[in-house]
């Protein structure tokens, strides 16, 4: 599909109904897995609407996500018709089968950033529901490879941590 203005449709039909900010990579996978354009028309399309006031961008921890601006939202009310039913059915669909993983990946973070002089890492994990923060936790470590595996294991088991830590918390001894 080369129709570039269908293309930015699709796009912020996708942001628009799964009602999350999305990675690049997210809206790339997911455009490409789906065959409806390929690599360079997704970065171009996302640029492109970017640049023009259509998607806002925010970058945290290396990560870019996008939401619709007014602009957008305004744009795809008015050309929705112009995706064809086909399309719009699939990203229903994909929708509804994944914005639950989706929404979870952006529930349940964890980050971690150098100090001024390397020496130490601090990071920072999160469980987050409906924009109420239910724990956050800052912890300062030695090494790369430990804030690394922190990272790693707050992403994979961050409603068990939460869980068991809220448990030793509240223990009465």
């Amino acid at each position: 599909m080369d129709d570039k203005p269908e293309n930015k449709l699709i796009i912020l039909y996708l942001i628009e109904k799964m009602d999350l900010p999305l990675s690049r990579s997210q809206i790339t996978d997911y455009i490409m897995q789906a065959e409806f354009m390929d690599y360079y028309a997704v970065q171009e399309a996302l640029a492109d609407m970017v640049e023009n006031g259509y998607l806002d961008s925010s970058t945290n921890n290396n990560t870019t996500r996008y939401t619709l601006t007014d602009d957008g939202l305004t744009t795809l009310e008015y050309f929705e018709k112009h995706i064809a039913p086909s399309i719009r059915n699939k990203i229903n669909e994909y929708i509804k089968e994944n914005r639950r993983d989706i929404k979870r990946e952006f529930e349940n973070t964890a980050t971690f950033f150098p100090n001024a002089d390397n020496s130490e890492f601090l990071v920072k994990c999160g469980v987050y529901e409906e924009n109420r923060v239910l724990m956050e936790l800052s912890i300062s470590v030695y090494t790369r490879e430990q804030a690394r595996q922190i990272q790693n294991n707050w992403k994979t088991n961050a409603k068990t941590l939460y869980g068991d830590i809220i448990k030793i918390l509240a223990r009465r001894e």
